[in-house]
């Protein structure tokens, strides 16, 4: 609040008092257009910069580009609609009078005054004492209410004031004086004193202010009246000029006086005075109220509208100034102070603040014009060169006819002229040399001359399509330098030191010592250069397209010296009053002069234009900025719900403003959301950020903004604001997510733990069983062989005949094991043919099982007769699964063919919808009970090798056994495993058969 206060009582910059109204920059905002609805009665500003203006259709907020409706929060209400005085306290209190009561806000709660209720207030003032007055219009009697520290205490019940109270003002010497329906009151200090005026009329004093020796001034019985020594008369403002219909004052912090008339209004200043009306430009012809911000900007409220004023940097002078016409060809300052304006209608004069024309200047229009160094003036128009000196004008050459582009001369009397026919050298008036522009390597006119005293010769710039510089001595053309891209040369300027500085259509030529550079927009600047001037503090101005440019003289050294150097440079363009043109205005020299005082003056499109390097307007104050509003998917989000929000925002845009009101269209303004933006995005008076799916976290929103003159404030404003996670992205469920994928990842893990454990059991088992086949054929084989022909070496020198017997045995047994081992072979690399069915396998494994050798454990002469049994429709199982099952049912018929000593032996195989099952049955000798207990018999690994597939499948694998009594093994898979598709749900249904299969 106090960066706020401060800010509020500091004057940025304020009107030039020396300036007529339509110097000034003005703007209108007008009820036709649309920008607001009925007259502005009342403009006030509070000290967040926002203009608070009163209709009769409410009260309006502005911020220099759109106005809104306000009306209080929390549904409270004015106590009129109808507004008609507004007022800021000095504590930043906005008092709202309207038409029928009285209410303040201070930014939080709007109060209202009860005595004033049902009543017009038509008056508000805050003294230097913090009381609050407010007059009011009633019938019969108008009251004057003091409002101080909640307490109201009003005047006039009496009807002292007659009807109404109108207007109030407080003087310099703290005199609180009141302008009422029976006179002049001055109210405090003392008692009460009242003035009656000299005609009693109905609404009298309008409003009251000072003149500019400190006297009463007012508005009243529709004339301007002023109070002294203790009588009213009449004031009359100082010019002949008459104010029709007054009815507002106001004085600005310079002095000016804005005089508010039912037909625009009237200005008075340096003892003058001129009017802005409707035919001006203007809104209204009727003016309701006056006001000067913070800026110094001036506001009137009219019946048709808003309109603005305020100082250009850069000022013209027009025929409303009194030049006799607009269009000014060329400018030259004399040495006594004076400007001199070649017009189209003749040769003006400025002088002291005053233009002077005809009389005793020439009446023939000017061309161009020079002052030689002994400070001599010269003209060139259709009738001749012409010189001014000893108080008058002197034809002083016979040249006639024809245009002259540019003038210049030497410290010995010499002019050189560049006329449409060539450069004419003048000499005491007479021609002395002619010198066609073909022979200095040109067809067209030359634009522009400048005498070089060092080199005593003349640089001469062309323009055109053949541009380019050449120059020239003794008659003779010297060096020449052509122009980048090949454009014209505006002007030339010589400095002190010998530097030519070339303005061109290719950018800034610097010539040093032979050496040109050329400083482009690569630099800064503009590529297109009208023409230079060099201020008294050796700051350089350049005109161009791009703008009005003022540079460093050590700026432009500097990069001179370094091409690729960047330059700083400040730029002024149409809203600083600067009219732009692409090629020189009028073709005739010089365009730009420097006057005595320091200030340069140009030809414009429109008069001629005035820079004041020293006293530039500078906006000092830093512009507040709020952020105002926030819509969440097109809807403006209440506050009042917290700035939490809601899940899945599409859209979410930022409205926010600053509070210059000079220029609001040259605010600059930077944002980022934190959060989201990566850096700052700086735009020009753009005044809303819309934000596009924005993720669920936390944000704050930064602005900061900088006025019309580059100051920052680089504190701006600031929002906090959250969005609400949907579940799926709350943390928690994020959390989820990851604990089920981690979960799913890790049962993936012993999955694969899982099935590695498989296969490696797998090939453990298959290795087991391969070892117990060797084992229980191969190796005990060859080892009984072994011993045999251990045998028949040791008795064959005893018994030749029986060694021999016992080595045929021996030979025997070695190549029974050999034909066991390639069974073997044979099993390990047997793979089953995926067409060949369950029961077609089994049944050639017992066929090979019945016509194997027989073994040692089996009964001479036996062969069990074997049969296969199929139960259901037989199903196609998978591949794999089918090679499993074959193994584990001819493990089962190789231990029931060799061991079992059994008679019949019987293969059962039943498919159902829920099962495979196979079952294995002989009548052979049994297993003994402890091998059942145990699993397996010691050094033999069938029955453990057939649990073990068993499980790798995941069937259950049963037998029953007792000695003397046969034995029965059953392998049942689940369908869903054993089966290679699901079972047909058709209507087709397949009944159980028995198929049985004798082998033997």
């Amino acid at each position: 609040m106090l960066a706020i206060a401060i800010q509020w009582s500091i004057p940025a910059f304020a009107l030039n008092p020396s300036l007529d109204i339509n110097q000034y920059a003005h703007t209108a905002w007008t009820v036709r257009d649309g920008f607001f609805q009925g007259p502005i009665r009342s403009i006030a500003q509070t000290p967040d910069g926002f203009l608070w203006l009163g209709t009769e259709f409410g009260l309006l907020r502005f911020d220099g580009v759109r106005s809104v409706p306000w009306t209080p929060p929390g549904g409270e209400r004015l106590p009129s609609a109808n507004v008609y005085r507004l007022m800021v306290a000095r504590d930043g209190t906005l008092w709202i009078g309207t038409y029928s009561g009285l209410a303040s806000w201070n930014g939080a709660r709007l109060t209202r005054y009860r005595e004033l209720d049902g009543k017009l207030v038509t008056s508000l003032l805050e003294d230097r004492e913090a009381t609050v007055w407010a007059g009011s219009l009633e019938v019969p009697a108008g009251r004057l209410c003091a409002i101080k520290k909640g307490t109201t205490q009003c005047f006039g019940q009496d009807a002292s004031f007659g009807r109404t109270v109108l207007s109030l003002f407080e003087d310099g010497a703290g005199n609180l004086w009141a302008g009422a329906e029976t006179g002049l009151w001055r109210w405090r200090p003392g008692p009460p004193r009242r003035y009656a005026l000299p005609t009693a009329t109905s609404w009298e004093i309008q409003d009251l202010n000072t003149t500019e020796d400190g006297q009463i001034l007012m508005v009243a019985n529709g004339g301007m009246k002023e109070f002294v020594n203790g009588r009213v008369q009449a004031w009359s403002i100082p010019s002949a000029l008459k104010v029709a219909g007054p009815n507002r004052l106001l004085r600005d912090r310079y002095g000016g006086l804005w005089i508010g008339t039912d037909r625009g209004f009237v200005h008075v200043h340096h003892g003058r005075a001129d009017v802005f009306s409707r035919s001006d430009g203007l809104s209204g012809d009727l003016v309701w109220s006056l006001f000067e911000d913070r800026e110094g900007n001036i506001w009137a409220g009219t019946n048709g509208g808003l309109d603005r004023f305020r100082e250009f940097a850069i000022p013209s002078v027009t025929v409303k100034q009194g030049l006799t016409d607009d269009s000014v060809a060329s400018v030259l300052a004399a040495t006594d102070g004076s400007v001199w304006l070649g017009t189209r209608a003749g040769l003006n004069k400025w002088s002291q603040g005053q233009i002077t024309s005809g009389g005793a200047l020439p009446g023939d229009i000017p061309q161009s014009l020079f002052r030689d160094g002994h400070g001599r003036m010269w003209m060139f128009s259709r009738n001749g060169l012409t010189s001014f000196g000893g108080g008058g004008f002197t034809r002083v050459s016979n040249i006639s006819g024809g245009q002259v582009h540019a003038i210049t001369g030497d410290d010995r009397g010499n002019l050189w002229l560049a006329h449409d026919q060539g450069l004419f050298h003048v000499r005491d008036g007479f021609v002395v040399e002619q010198v066609a522009w073909q022979q200095l390597g040109h067809k067209q006119v030359a634009s522009t001359l400048v005498y070089d005293r060092d080199q005593e010769g003349l640089w001469v710039g062309f323009g055109f399509k053949d541009g380019g510089i050449v120059h020239f001595d003794n008659g003779q053309a010297g060096p020449s330098y052509s122009v980048a891209n090949g454009g014209m040369v505006s002007d030339l300027r010589l400095d002190r030191d010998g530097t030519l500085w070339a303005a061109t259509e290719g950018g800034l030529s610097v010539i040093r010592n032979g050496r040109v550079t050329t400083l482009t927009s690569r630099n800064g600047l503009c590529d297109n250069i009208l023409w230079t001037m060099e201020d008294d503090d050796r700051e350089v101005w350049l005109y161009t397209p791009c703008g009005l440019m003022r540079v460093a003289r050590s700026e432009l050294e500097a990069s001179a010296a370094n091409p690729n150097r960047a330059i700083h440079t400040t730029v002024f363009d149409t809203s600083d009053g600067v009219r732009l043109h692409a090629i020189p205005v009028a073709g005739f020299g010089p365009p730009v002069t420097k006057a005595s005082d320091g200030r340069l003056w140009f030809v414009s499109a429109e008069g001629v234009s005035i820079i004041d390097p020293r006293h530039l307007s500078f906006n000092k104050l830093p512009p507040p900025v709020q952020v105002e509003e926030v819509k969440v998917d097109g809807k403006v989000w209440d506050a009042s719900h917290g700035w939490r929000l809601p899940a899945l925002v599409r859209d979410v845009t930022i409205r926010y403003t600053a509070l210059s009101l000079v220029a609001p269209e040259r605010v600059h303004f930077r944002y980022k959301l934190e959060g989201q933006d990566p850096d700052w995005t700086e735009v020009v008076n753009d005044r809303q950020k819309q934000y596009t799916n924005l993720k669920p976290r936390n944000y704050r929103f930064r602005v900061m903004a900088s006025n019309n003159s580059g100051v920052w404030n680089e504190a701006g404003d600031s929002l906090v604001f959250s969005i609400a996670p949907a579940f799926y992205q709350t943390n928690w469920f994020s959390a989820s997510l990851a604990a089920v994928f981690v979960a799913i990842l890790w049962g993936l893990y012993r999955l694969r733990l899982y099935q590695v454990a498989r296969e490696f059991s797998a090939q453990t088992g298959e290795r087991a069983r391969i070892a117990r086949d060797l084992h229980d054929t191969l190796l005990q084989s060859f080892q009984a062989s072994l011993i045999q022909m251990q045998t028949a070496r040791n008795i064959f020198p005893r018994r030749p005949e029986e060694g021999i017997q016992t080595l045929d045995n021996a030979i025997g047994s070695a190549e029974q094991a050999i034909d066991e081992g390639r069974r073997t072979i044979q099993d390990l690399r047997a793979t089953v043919a995926p067409r060949s069915n369950l029961e077609y396998l089994l049944t050639v494994a017992a066929q090979q099982l019945a016509e194997a050798p027989e073994s040692d454990e089996s009964l001479p002469g036996t062969h069990p007769v074997f049969g296969l049994t199929v139960e259901g429709a037989p199903r196609i199982l998978a591949p794999a699964f089918q090679d499993e099952v074959y193994r584990i049912g001819r493990e089962a018929l190789r231990n029931a063919f060799r061991h079992a000593h059994a008679s019949h032996i019987e293969a059962e195989i039943r498919y159902d919808r829920r099962h495979l099952r196979l079952r294995i049955r002989d009548d052979g000798k049994g297993i003994d009970r402890q091998i059942l207990e145990e699993g397996a018999r010691a050094g033999h690994w069938g029955l453990p090798g057939i649990r073990e597939r068993a499980s790798r499948i995941g069937g259950q694998f049963d037998i029953w056994s007792e000695a003397g009594a046969g034995t029965e093994i059953e392998l049942t898979v689940p369908a869903s495993r054993a089966y290679a598709r699901p079972q047909s749900r058709g209507r087709r249904r397949f009944g159980l058969f028995r198929k049985k299969t004798d082998v033997i």
